[in-house]
């Protein structure tokens, strides 16, 4: 067994090679073991990392995102099977892109209906589309560019106008039929609110938010949140950490003339493990339940398919499998990992990582914010001495 001593020299190593700034919390059973803050929140203005600082989340704003589809998918809102045309009517035409034998493609009807199943385990054949100016040689993103080019030149959108935009491009391939990490997110984030009557953010505070104290965890800045935002960098050519700025940090800001579709989380380590260890803990809370324990395992299960995992295959995520939202371990040896089989989470594209193992209730919640990532350097040393230190 390592010790917390070990992973505190673990962390300040990655301050002392460049990394302005980094955070951890591993907890177990309801009691945290260790909280660790390292570097600059922002090292210009000299204001360090501490348990207040706030985190851009980017793709782990899917954990809660898909926390709350379970939630009411138990509560009887809706079944996997359902199409997603039952809550957006402009869907139930789609159409998908077939390559032919002589090279050529072309745009047919799909087989059958994208259903809530395939939007939970990333299997709607729509990638993402965050910017106009993105070059691509993928037709089914060249025509999601196409299709929101007037959204994007009104400056402003509702997610519901995006999704409406979207039912027009041809899918990459039959739903259901490979995993693609992309759009699946807005389809829920559109799902939640077409069955609760309300906008996302009021959905994620009174079925999650609040229940679980996380009170600096929201899409919109509110209060002294932008000013607690830690600062994002990026790496030079000279291999040096430089202030940025990410348009994305836009969604944040309150009001209907800046929204673009659904903004993107952040929060807090200390907000984040509030959600992980629920999830470890089979979905209680102190003391309250929020998700059901075995939807929790549902949740968990792999669902993909011997090509659905050659889709999903790569070095960072090996030994994983993928469920509803989250990857699962399913081959610890493969993925050279020292955690539990069934362990679950995800990372965001800015730095953060977090995994539930439900087998020995433990979180561990970690971030950063810099560009790029340096994930496979970062996360999976966190990961091989977090699990190190636990009994």
């Amino acid at each position: 067994m390592s010790d917390f001593k070990a992973l505190d020299k673990l962390l300040q190593s990655f301050v002392d090679q460049g990394l302005p700034g980094c955070a951890l919390q591993i907890a177990q059973n309801g009691k945290s073991l260790y909280e660790g803050y390292f570097g600059y929140a922002d090292k210009e203005a000299g204001i360090l990392i501490s348990r207040d600082s706030v985190f851009r989340q980017a793709s782990m704003s899917k954990l809660p995102l898909y926390t709350v589809m379970m939630m009411l998918y138990e509560r009887g809102k809706f079944l996997l099977t359902d199409p997603v045309s039952d809550f957006f009517p402009e869907w139930k035409h789609t159409t998908k892109i077939v390559k032919n034998p002589n090279g050529y493609t072309e745009i047919v009807p799909t087989e059958r209906p994208v259903t809530v199943s395939d939007v939970l385990s990333m299997k709607c054949g729509l990638p993402y589309c965050n910017f106009p100016d993105e070059n691509t040689t993928n037709e089914t993103l060249r025509e999601m560019q196409k299709y929101m080019q007037p959204l994007w030149r009104r400056g402003h959108f509702t997610l519901r106008e995006q999704i409406a935009a979207m039912a027009k491009v041809p899918q990459a391939f039959e739903p259901g039929t490979h995993w693609l990490y992309g759009f699946s997110s807005e389809l829920a984030a559109g799902i939640i609110e077409a069955v609760c009557g309300k906008s996302i953010d009021t959905v994620f505070e009174e079925m999650l938010f609040e229940p679980l104290g996380m009170t600096s965890t929201r899409s919109h800045y509110f209060g002294d949140i932008q000013k607690r935002m830690v600062r994002l960098y990026k790496e030079d050519a000279d291999g040096a950490m430089i202030p940025m700025v990410t348009a994305l940090d836009d969604k944040h800001l309150p009001g209907p003339e800046r929204e673009c579709g659904w903004a993107r989380l952040f929060s807090t380590v200390n907000d984040y493990t509030q959600l992980m260890q629920m999830l470890a803990c089979g979905g209680v809370h102190n003391g309250r339940r929020i998700l059901g324990r075995q939807t929790i395992d549902m949740m968990r299960t792999n669902g993909l398919d011997s090509i659905q995992q050659k889709d999903f295959d790569d070095s960072y995520n090996a030994g994983y499998g993928y469920g509803y939202g989250v990857r699962t371990l399913i081959d610890p040896a493969k993925g050279n990992h020292n955690g539990s089989l069934g362990a679950f989470g995800w990372t965001g594209g800015f730095g953060t990582w977090c995994e539930a193992d439900p087998a020995e209730g433990v979180s561990i919640v970690y971030m950063h914010n810099s560009v790029p990532s340096g994930e496979q350097y970062y996360h999976l040393r966190v990961r091989a001495a977090a699990y190190g230190c636990i009994l």
